[in-house]
């Protein structure tokens, strides 16, 4: 197909993550082709060159709206298609950074809050906003604390990571919204189409992209999404200032990814969905001693979880709990398809006991990343490891 035209049709996700960004293609290769350079020439017509003095960044747009870029910490062409792809899925206008705590880091750095208000959720965001109290005297409150106030952020983290429960985001918004507050949403462990924040209203979405966006636990990334374009400028800025920009490979990386974004993301989640069925219902027909308690939205029951996840699909990542610490710290070893490491999001299933990164848990507690493989083969691995501790008990 061609690059012309696409603006004009209605494509859906798996279309764009393909043809999001074909109107970028500055050469005829069909594969997008990595740029490593870090400089790039000035325009050779004096006439066209521009002082910086008058103009806004460090790139610059021509007659026929194709970007010259000037230094890649500000931008180079696949960090621009990359954007490209993500604005179109994810509904917004995407700024893309190193890795999901930069991403966050920029939030935080625009917004600059007097108080923070947010959930139990991922540590490193809680590190990053540590860092901000030690420079700022960023206070941190519980998620819809009553001091909340014009000026503050609320933090939403859904599903929340380790344990993949959904929480409100409608509520979430009316509070801070009726306050003043700016509405900041963690959406990593169900990007689009599992589900879209910003069909609640909220101010801005953030992904590590490192998880089910790059979907191959090879890159590192980042990315902020708004709705409004002059944020998305003051993002841009600010993230040329922090040198917080991908690297070219990393970009590339990410790009090739998102070519086959909805595929990965719909059949992990639809395998996640399959095993914890199986486990919830070994869980109440005590088929499985060793396993205690299994967290997952699918098994929610409040209303507003079915509105935010309208697909019927839900997380790939959720989190067991099983009868001791050092059954939780064996169990990964008894297993043949999942690797025992951290992270979540690609294509190969892990497993991870969870206190190894978190300090925050459980030490029963083992969260579970669904990959792309057979479902039956995944819950037969897991049956037979989880079976083998029966007989300690």
């Amino acid at each position: 197909m061609s690059a012309t035209g696409i603006s004009d049709l209605d494509l859906r996700i798996a279309s764009l993550g393909v043809h999001a960004d074909d109107s970028y293609a500055i050469v005829s290769d069909v594969a997008t082709p990595v740029h490593v350079s870090t400089t790039y020439h000035y325009d050779s017509d004096p006439t066209k060159l521009k002082s910086a003095r008058d103009r806004d960044d460090a790139t610059v747009k021509n007659e026929d709206g194709k970007t010259t870029f000037i230094y890649s910490r500000f931008g180079n062409p696949v960090v621009e298609r990359v954007e490209a792809v993500l604005s179109a899925i994810l509904n917004g206008y995407a700024v893309v950074y190193s890795s999901g705590l930069t991403a966050y880091t920029g939030a935080l750095t625009y917004y600059n809050p007097k108080r923070l208000s947010l959930t139990d959720g991922y540590h490193g965001c809680h590190g990053v906003a540590r860092i901000f109290t030690r420079l700022s005297g960023l206070e941190k409150v519980p998620l819809l604390d009553e001091s909340v106030s014009a000026g503050d952020l609320v933090h939403v983290e859904t599903p929340i990571n380790p344990t993949g429960l959904s929480v409100d985001l409608a509520k979430a918004v009316e509070f801070a919204h009726t306050r003043g507050a700016k509405v900041l949403v963690d959406a990593t462990f169900a990007p689009p189409p599992l589900q879209d924040p910003f069909e609640f209203g909220v101010d801005i979405v953030m992904h590590s992209a490192t998880k089910y966006l790059g979907g191959h636990s090879d890159l590192l990334a980042g990315v902020l999404v708004t709705k409004d374009p002059q944020v998305r400028d003051a993002l841009l800025a600010d993230r040329g200032m922090l040198g917080a920009a991908p690297g070219n490979f990393e970009s590339w990386l990410l790009l090739r990814s998102l070519r086959t974004f909805k595929m990965r993301v719909e059949t992990q989640a639809k395998n996640a969905g399959k095993i914890v069925a199986w486990l919830d219902s070994a869980l109440k027909t005590n088929q499985i001693p060793v396993l205690t308690k299994i967290y997952h939205s699918s098994l929610q029951t409040e209303a507003f979880v079915a509105k935010q996840m309208n697909t019927g699909l839900f997380s790939p990542t959720f989190a067991i709990e099983v009868a001791s610490a050092d059954i939780a710290k064996t169990l990964p070893s008894r297993l043949k398809l999942f690797h025992h490491a951290t992270s979540l999001g690609g294509v190969e299933s892990l497993i991870e006991w969870r206190a190894m990164s978190d300090p925050n848990v459980s030490e029963s507690l083992l969260r579970l990343s669904i990959g792309v493989e057979d479902a039956d083969d995944l819950i037969a691995d897991l049956k037979a490891a989880l079976l083998s501790f029966s007989a300690t008990l």
